[in-house]
């Protein structure tokens, strides 16, 4: 197997990225940007910078803007290109645990029931009023009594997203109005039953080789939308394949890079408006007749037509298919 993590980063090497570094059965490539310290450089790091992206035979880097989150996407790329099983996604201010590690990908576990819609995850993990961000504020209150509705049976997991304690990934309401810290309590890893979803993100997540076209980061949305949107997306089209989404416990420490609560809400503010349509919308778009790619495709142009993406979207998606189909 072949696993890389893929980290963007805009500092000098953090405790996180030092960490991930000495682990021997990962690669670990880090993405610069423009704002990226112009010497940055960790031992068994491949680092990718703002002149090595220029040189890539891409065409997804020829059109990703910079100063940018999802410059992130050609570290994917260079993943795929050198043979990836499979992809962690982070960040460089989650700081992996001891045990840090995720499951297997097709084996027996708790399964939650399908059908369920929208659940708040975090209600599996702790008591405290928490929730993941980009639920949908109606359900914030709600309890969704999961463990009522939780079976062992065999699953064949996608994606693992492994949550983070400290300061775990919620919205700026959350922040704004309690931002309280969160140890999550361990418990056996879960997976969603198809028709069953919540958000999730790109903060402690790994994504099996089949799924790679699902990692496409949407660029022309705001900043605290896009891997939410993403996850929105791929869970839809996952269940088509018979793949699920699983979540195991925090594994990681998230020492939160600093944020403006305010700005960080008004970013998620189209989060909340198309968050429960995305689903519906994505859903009537795909099929099992087609392929991953032509049903991402697909679920983006009926995106585009309700408005909630825009025509530059369609440019940087297309870029990064045909980068895939040319691997």
């Amino acid at each position: 197997m072949n696993k890389t993590i893929v980290i963007t980063s805009i500092f000098e090497p953090s405790l996180a990225i030092t960490e991930f570094a000495k682990m021997s059965d990962y690669q670990l490539i880090v993405v610069g940007d423009k704002k990226t310290p112009a010497n940055w450089h960790c031992d068994n790091v491949t680092y990718i910078s703002v002149a090595d992206q220029e040189a890539m035979p891409s065409a997804l880097a020829k059109v990703l803007p910079y100063n940018h989150y999802c410059r992130k996407m050609l570290g994917y790329l260079s993943a795929i290109k050198s043979g990836a099983t499979y992809i962690v996604d982070t960040d460089d201010d989650n700081i992996p645990k001891d045990n840090w590690a995720f499951p297997p990908f097709e084996q027996q576990f708790d399964l939650i029931a399908p059908g369920m819609g929208y659940i708040n995850i975090y209600q599996l993990y702790t008591s405290e009023n928490i929730w993941p961000r980009g639920l949908p504020l109606r359900l914030i209150t709600k309890d969704f009594e999961i463990a009522k509705n939780i079976t062992t049976q065999p699953c064949r997991v996608g994606i693992w997203q492994g949550l983070a304690d400290e300061d775990p990934d919620v919205d700026a309401i959350y922040r704004l109005t309690s931002d309280t810290p969160v140890y999550f309590a361990p418990r056996p890893p879960v997976v969603l039953g198809q028709g069953t979803l919540t958000p999730f993100n790109t903060q402690n997540t790994i994504i099996r080789r089949e799924l790679f076209p699902l990692m496409y980061l949407p660029t022309y949305v705001t900043f605290r939308f896009t891997d939410i949107l993403r996850g929105l997306i791929a869970q839809p089209i996952m269940w088509l394949y018979g793949y699920q989404l699983g979540f195991i416990d925090a594994t990681v420490i998230q020492k939160r890079n600093p944020h403006d609560y305010m700005k960080d809400f008004i970013s998620e503010i189209p989060m909340y408006q198309h968050g429960e349509a995305v689903i519906s919308l994505v859903t009537n778009a795909i099929s099992a007749s087609e392929t991953i790619e032509t049903n991402l495709y697909n679920a983006y142009t009926a995106l585009l037509h309700a408005g909630i993406v825009t025509d530059q979207e369609m440019v940087t998606l297309a870029a990064w298919l045909q980068d895939l189909k040319e691997m």
